[in-house]
């Protein structure tokens, strides 16, 4: 196997990431290999840069979630996809790299409307999305989401999403990212530093509460959430940045008939029931046809070569990260 492929390594983790030589990737069954163009930092990136987040058994140890580019080989037993193609990816990981190694289950055609580049920034956003909120009943002209984190790569797709989907969206945002998520659709904008999104939202629907809530916050916001909640609404908890053991007083979700789920991707297996595959046919179904109708885009906040990935962390968990997604590029 040969190293004329270049990636972002670590010596050991939490070191500092290097642009280095890297096992070329090979097609394997049901596999292609991409040429990336440009990929995306997500947050469980930063988490696995500095040591906290393994990825899952037989994945890359490579970082990077998602990416964009070309097919640039085909291995056995892939059908649909031909040299040439330009994609986007869902990965479990590599690509923070030249090249990566690909299921075919897991690429999407980039959509009509977007360029290559920009594609990269919705695969990991659009599945978790998806995922999210794909079992929760159709919305009302009534129905209020209410999104947490709003200006984060996953809380823009959140706001567009749902807005498409017939939903009012409340957002919770840092005051200078207000008018970002008013103008992907949030009809409310709740500065979390300041404001109680509990009150925001009961003045929005005249006491009714939020019929669905997308959360990344975790245990810090688990009582206020149920709190938002409208009888028989739904919370989904999609991360935990702000704790994970919340204490759960059951009478009180009993009172609300409330449902709580809560969801990861990154662990889901390649094929079968629930798997990435899975998520990926359904987005193709249902959520690229409205990017390429104009109601939904990628979210963009800032651009960095892929060499500077570890400038590009520190802006993400810095005190004013860009709203949307940091895209790193080839």
């Amino acid at each position: 196997m040969g190293a004329t492929v270049k990636a972002m390594l670590q010596q050991e983790p939490g070191a500092p990431l290097e642009w280095t030589d890297a096992a070329d990737p090979v097609a394997g069954h049901g596999e292609v290999v991409v040429d990336v163009v440009a990929t995306a930092v997500n947050r469980a990136d930063v988490m696995q840069a500095a040591g906290h987040y393994p990825p899952p058994l037989g994945e890359p140890e490579i970082i990077g979630l998602e990416c964009s580019g070309t097919i640039v080989h085909i291995g056995d037993g892939v059908e649909g996809w031909a040299v040439g193609d330009e994609v986007c990816a869902l990965l479990g990981g590599g690509g923070y790299a030249e090249q990566v190694a690909v299921p075919a289950g897991q690429l999407l055609p980039v959509p009509r409307g977007v360029d290559v580049e920009a594609a990269a920034a919705l695969p990991e956003a659009v599945c978790t999305v998806w995922a999210g909120i794909r079992d929760t009943p159709p919305a009302t002209m009534a129905s209020m989401a209410l999104v947490h984190g709003g200006s984060g790569g996953i809380g823009t797709m959140a706001v567009q999403v749902l807005t498409a989907r017939g939903y009012r969206v409340a957002a919770t945002a840092s005051e200078r990212h207000h008018q970002l998520v008013q103008m992907l659709g949030a009809e409310v904008a709740v500065d979390y530093r300041s404001e109680d999104f509990v009150a925001a939202v009961h003045a929005a629907t005249e006491g009714h509460g939020a019929e669905l809530i997308i959360d990344v916050v975790g245990a810090d916001y688990f009582d206020r959430n149920l709190a938002a909640l409208a009888p028989d609404g739904t919370m989904t908890v999609i991360a935990t940045q702000g704790g994970r053991e919340a204490r759960v007083d059951l009478l009180r979700l009993m009172q609300r008939r409330a449902t709580l789920r809560a969801m990861t991707l990154r662990a889901r297996p390649r094929h079968g029931r629930g798997s990435k595959a899975e998520v990926i046919e359904q987005v193709r179904a249902a959520v690229w046809p409205l990017i390429e109708e104009g109601l939904v885009a990628p979210v963009i906040g800032a651009k960095l070569r892929l060499q500077h990935a570890n400038e590009a962390h520190a802006m993400m968990t810095g005190g004013e990260a860009p709203g949307g997604k940091i895209l790193l590029v080839r």
